[in-house]
């Protein structure tokens, strides 16, 4: 049955691909599932590390007089 996601066709060098046919194997899913598994894993720690940075920044600026009392805000 034919889908309608899109697709992306990616080279892996061989120890990377043998890697993931091994955790494939292992979890027993297709090498596709695997993969985009792995990829959205990837997005999430991306995502991850830029909402800690934002947070970062927000932190040094941060003025404990301005802040808002959890009554004010609820």
């Amino acid at each position: 049955m034919p889908t309608k996601n899109p697709r992306i066709n990616v080279v892996l060098e061989e120890p990377i691909y043998h890697n993931i046919e091994r955790l494939a194997k292992r979890d027993g899913v297709s090498l596709s599932l695997k993969v985009r598994d792995l990829v959205r894993e990837a997005l999430e720690i991306e995502e991850d590390i830029v909402l800690s940075h934002f947070a970062e920044k927000r932190e040094k600026t941060f003025e404990k007089k301005k802040s808002l009392k959890h009554d004010e805000v609820w």
